[in-house]
């Protein structure tokens, strides 16, 4: 597996809470063995492939207490990581993206 900084996996809310980002919440997901069949690191560092797109939307939507949650609105929100540069869709390989773990140490310590 992969090695990833404690700092990555540091709560900013008790399990189950609402105020989780998505971008916390994925890191959640590539944590747990359960759910390496749904979503899984891959390739380079910090390199991840959602495996069941609808699943991990569905999972989302059951955390932030949102039913109609979809992957298309999902997506959209991982779009809003882009420009602050927390991750990137990986070009060329679908429901693969990436995390910018430099970037994700200033937004957790600024």
């Amino acid at each position: 597996g992969f090695a990833f900084p404690d700092w990555a996996y540091k709560p900013e809310s008790s399990p189950g809470s609402r105020q989780i980002q998505l971008w916390h919440f994925i890191l959640e997901l590539l944590r747990k063995e359960e759910y390496h069949d749904v979503i899984a690191w891959q390739g380079d560092y910090g390199e991840f492939v959602i495996k069941d797109p609808d699943e991990v939307a569905r999972l989302w939507g059951v955390r932030k207490c949102k039913p109609q949650m979809n992957y298309d609105k999902l997506s959209r929100a991982l779009r809003y990581y882009y420009n602050k540069r927390i991750l990137h869709k990986t070009k060329g390989k679908r429901f693969t993206y990436k995390f910018n773990f430099n970037k994700l140490v200033l937004v957790n310590y600024p």
